[in-house]
């Protein structure tokens, strides 16, 4: 067993969402930097106070025309929170649960019926930390990229003392929910594909990146299709100052984060670069991929441990089953699992592999790939 790590974050993973029912890269632009520090006074008081219990309240709402909204992207906090207390969000089904919060599937009563994802997070901060988060997660609104699932706003639900986040609803669902479909059915998704859904994060990284945001948990949950395939973020969270906070009810512990972040060392935007590599073997081989196949299972603290002292996986073709992956991929891979954190490529730069490259000049018709994944 090798040597535990120390640890300086520990945070517990959310469960997949359900199927709808629906060379050496480096270079100056990966000088975005971020470390344990923070622009608010103190940490330690900050995650003490997420677990600090609020008492509800409640207020009076009065009514809202809906037909006077057009577009639910123009509705502002209060809005939102007038509209949930006077039980004109309809709900139409679970997207996923987990310990951490809920997604639901929503519309409006009456009004534009455009279709969202209702995400709640079960924190209990104070009221005053409740502000700041809610005042970092109103920059997401300001994100607009064909590859970010946009971000409609957010609101507190009072009577529970959840933060409610409204984004956009992805009918493909996530990667996690499809690769896990596909291998029920007994299929592997192929390199074109994959080759899309690497091409869709790294265009989302980088618009992130160029607004000076880490999105720090990178995984299968959180890379979502729509009805045309077409890729999308999710919980890129909030700017630096809080991300920390949130960190332990938006994404649980997660074994995606680079080895640097796992030790509580300073990080750059190439962090998501290393948990794209392992989303896309993970994906690629139906497993993820530490420890290798065949050892015994690692509790969490040693599986941690496991992924920062032992050497970066390997994508194995699997010729029994008649899988034979390109060099060219395989070499994507491995510059994304560069453990030396100096020498792993930015997400622009990543954009530049000769795997890239040539998988976005192929056709890819990712529309009928989602309809073939989820027809009966």
């Amino acid at each position: 067993m090798p040597p535990k790590a120390q640890l300086k974050l520990s945070i517990p993973v959310m469960p997949a969402a359900k199927p709808p029912s629906y060379q050496n890269l480096t270079s100056s632009d990966t000088a975005l930097q971020t470390s344990s520090g923070s622009a608010l006074d103190n940490f330690d008081d900050l995650r003490a106070a997420i677990n600090t219990p609020v008492k509800a309240t409640t207020s009076d709402y009065s009514p809202i025309d809906l037909d006077r909204i057009k577009d639910i992207s123009e509705v502002d906090e209060r809005t939102w929170q007038t509209l949930a207390s006077n039980g004109d969000i309809i709900e139409l089904g679970s997207l996923g649960e987990g310990s951490g919060g809920s997604v639901t599937k929503c519309r409006l009563r009456k009004g534009p019926q455009t279709v969202f994802a209702l995400k709640s997070i079960s924190t209990n901060p104070n009221p005053e930390i409740q502000r700041q988060i809610l005042r970092e997660l109103e920059f997401n609104r300001s994100c607009h990229s064909e590859h970010i699932c946009q971000y409609f706003g957010m609101y507190l639900h009072e009577p529970t003392a959840t933060i409610q986040i409204v984004i956009e609803f992805c009918g493909g669902g996530s990667l996690d929910s499809i690769y896990k479909r596909v291998k029920s059915r007994g299929g592997r998704i192929g390199e074109k594909v994959l080759g899309k859904v690497a091409e869709g994060v790294l265009k989302g990284l980088s618009y992130l990146h160029e607004r000076h945001i880490i999105h720090r948990d990178i995984k299968p949950q959180n890379i979502l299709l729509d009805d045309t395939g077409k890729v999308k973020l999710c919980d890129f969270g909030v700017s630096g100052e809080v991300v920390n906070s949130l960190a332990t009810t938006f994404t649980g512990t997660s074994y995606y984060m680079a080895p640097e972040r796992i030790q509580g060392q300073p990080y750059k935007v190439t962090c998501d670069v290393w948990s794209l590599g392992l989303t896309i073997m993970e994906v690629a081989q139906h497993r993820f991929p530490f420890p290798p196949e065949g050892e015994a299972p690692l509790m969490p603290i040693e599986l941690l441990s496991y992924i920062v002292t032992m050497p970066p996986p390997e994508l194995k073709d699997e010729e029994s089953e008649g899988i034979v992956w390109s060099q060219s991929f395989r070499h994507f891979l491995r510059s994304c699992l560069e453990k030396d954190p100096k020498k792993r490529a930015s997400p622009r730069q990543m954009l530049k592999h000769p795997w890239i490259v040539g998988q976005s000049s192929k056709n890819v018709k990712m529309d009928r790939f989602v309809k073939e994944v989820w027809s009966d």
